[in-house]
Order: C-alpha cells, then sequence, then structure tokens
C-alpha cells in the first residue's frame, strides 16, 4: 500500500509547511480510494491551522471547513483520502498527539519536516485499527509526474 502523488502536489504541501513556519501548517489530501489499498491523491486543500494556545507543535482543522472539504469532494466523485501537517524543527514522524488526534482510518497522515523555514523531508502515515487500538503504519510516497 502506498499513497501516490504528483511531484507538484507534494511540492506543494512541503512549501505550505514552509509558509507557515514556524508554526504547523496543515491541509486535507483528496482523491480516490485504489482497489489495491492505495491512495491516490487529486489535489491538496491547505487549511488554516485553528490552534491558537500552541500552534508550533499542534494543529487542527474546523469542523465546518472540513465538512465543506467533504461535500466538495463527494460532489466531485471524489473522496478525502487523507491529511498533512508540518512538524517545524521537529522530525517528519507522527507524535502521540499526532495519533489521539487521528481519527480518520484508512486515510494517510503526511508530515513533513521544515528545518528553519525549509521543509527537508516528508513521510506518510497510514491509520489502521479502531478507536480503540488505532495505530500508524509507515507509508510509502510514490510520486508521479
Amino acid at each position: 500500500m502506498a499513497l501516490r502523488i504528483s511531484k507538484v502536489l507534494l511540492e506543494q504541501l512541503r512549501a505550505h509547511g514552509e509558509q507557515t513556519y514556524p508554526y504547523e501548517c496543515c491541509g486535507v489530501l483528496v482523491g480516490q480510494f485504489v482497489d489495491d489499498g492505495s491512495r491516490t491523491v487529486e489535489s491538496t486543500i491547505a487549511c488554516g491551522n485553528t490552534r491558537t494556545d500552541s500552534p508550533a507543535n499542534r494543529y487542527n482543522i474546523s469542523p465546518g471547513e472540513l465538512i465543506r472539504i467533504q461535500r466538495e469532494s463527494t460532489l466531485a466523485g471524489q473522496d478525502i483520502v487523507g491529511f498533512y501537517h508540518s512538524h517545524p524543527d521537529w522530525p517528519a514522524k507522527w507524535s502521540s498527539t499526532d495519533l489521539d488526534e487521528a481519527h480518520w482510518t484508512g486515510c494517510s497522515y503526511v508530515i513533513t519536516s521544515v528545518e528553519n523555514g525549509k521543509a527537508v523531508l516528508t513521510n506518510s502515515f497510514l491509520l489502521v485499527g479502531d478507536e480503540q487500538n488505532k495505530h500508524f503504519e509507515d507509508e510509502d510516497i510514490e510520486q508521479g509526474n
């Protein structure tokens, strides 16, 4: 299983992390669930980070914005296939908070490490299990044209 994303879209979400540095960026990955268990990203939607208490190491997408994105995606024949956010001056790996606040099983969670304002590494993790025993699994990112 893998997350398939074009180089252009991958660079867009990485650039979003650079633009919001030293705060976390966040956004939604919209596309298709593929029969082989992978996800194909057809667009990235940058969202506002509504966390005011600790935006340098936490993020939140407002429920209203998320519902709008889900509605528009469904109308376009697409699905929310994942989410992305940045880790300013922190590794591109999930934290216990990331896991606690992740609820979309079967979706990809993409994290970009942004060091001193520059995106350096991007990793993806698939959320599996149910709410009581959810966990992240490492996931390959397959870049297309």
